[in-house]
């Protein structure tokens, strides 16, 4: 393991103190927001304004960062992590868009960023 991701964890380990937090916002209406957490150390941030938009977070294991921003209508997202020291982000501004984003195993990170109306991405990363 690298020195940043050592740095990673142990600052994540000391911000949260072995908990789990969540943090969701969402305007507009008709957002839903799911979140699940399981371990030790994890973080789930999920915003969303326009409507009619959904994300899910999942994250199992320990030291985990998950990140869903949505800005527009009709949005869907899912991030689902399970091991360890993983970091995932989405954030969609335009409408209509989905993204998946499934890593199982320790040390993966993975971001998308999709402006504009109608884009589909999907990642998966296994270790």
């Amino acid at each position: 393991m690298d020195r940043l991701a050592l740095l990673r964890r142990g600052l994540l380990a000391a911000l949260l103190l072995d908990m789990q937090v969540a943090r969701v916002l969402q305007t507009g209406s008709d957002n839903l927001a799911d979140v699940s957490q399981t371990g030790t150390a994890q973080l789930a941030n999920i915003v969303q304004q326009g409507s009619d938009q959904q994300a899910f977070i999942l994250q199992q294991g320990e030291n985990q960062i998950a990140t869903i921003l949505q800005i527009g209508e009709g949005n869907l997202a899912d991030i689902s992590q399970i091991g360890s020291d993983n970091q995932a982000a989405i954030a969609q501004i335009g409408s209509d868009n989905a993204a998946s984003i499934e890593q199982l195993g320790s040390g993966l990170s993975s971001s998308v960023t999709q402006y504009g109306s109608g884009q589909s991405v999907q990642i998966v990363q296994h270790r």
